[in-house]
């Protein structure tokens, strides 16, 4: 989905510096932030629609414990979603490039991503562990997930598979996500690059089910 013009604009502002960093190894269990950048534009519409869903919660530093209890709750609302909407993209459905919600039946990636945060929350999970991501795919293409932030790791769930996995175990690079002090606010997660993909994402009608 297209972005706005003061959106990809905000990539001038990395260093050529920047750019020539090697990659950092993804061996650790929890992603690292590279400080705040702009956040999507579909991402931003949606809090004006939906303020509640945005909303600052109190301030939790600490990260959400993962019992087995919990970690089968990740794997069974990531499940439960991606087999209840079917994909489409939002020129399908709302004959636009790029608008983000909360879906009923049909969605595109971040839909998916924004019904199960919702369902989470509802569930008794605070805002600070549940964090909206963007990802380069691995066809390069932009795409949205949802990050678990938990004392086990960051865990991440995608309508592109069924199981919970941890972030550096996924062939994606990773190019921002929420930050857990503010939902409104987005964090750079690549070193190199603060770019947010030109396409953010749609979800693909053949997208294999299991």
């Amino acid at each position: 989905m297209a972005l706005t013009g003061a959106l990809l604009a905000s990539a001038g502002s990395v260093s050529s510096h920047a750019h020539k960093q090697a990659p950092e190894p993804r061996q650790s269990s929890y992603m690292r932030v590279y400080g705040p950048t702009l956040p999507p534009f579909g991402f931003v519409s949606f809090c004006e629609r939906h303020p509640a869903e945005c909303r600052q919660g109190s301030f939790e530093e600490a990260r959400f414990e993962l019992t087995d209890e919990r970690r089968a709750e990740l794997d069974h609302v990531n499940r439960a979603v991606n087999r209840l909407i079917e994909p489409a993209t939002d020129q399908e459905i709302y004959g636009i490039a790029e608008y983000w919600t909360i879906p009923m039946s049909r969605g595109d990636c971040e839909d998916y991503a924004l019904l199960k945060r919702q369902v989470l929350m509802q569930r008794g999970w605070p805002a600070s562990a549940l964090l909206m991501t963007v990802v380069r795919d691995e066809k390069g293409e932009g795409h949205a997930i949802l990050t678990a932030r938990t004392a086990k790791g960051d865990f991440i769930m995608d309508n592109k598979f069924d199981e919970v996995k941890l972030w550096h175990t996924v062939d994606y690079t990773y190019i921002m996500r929420q930050s857990y002090i503010n939902p409104k606010v987005w964090v750079s997660l690549d070193s190199r690059d603060s770019r947010t993909p030109d396409l953010l994402a749609g979800v693909r009608s053949d997208r294999a089910r299991r």
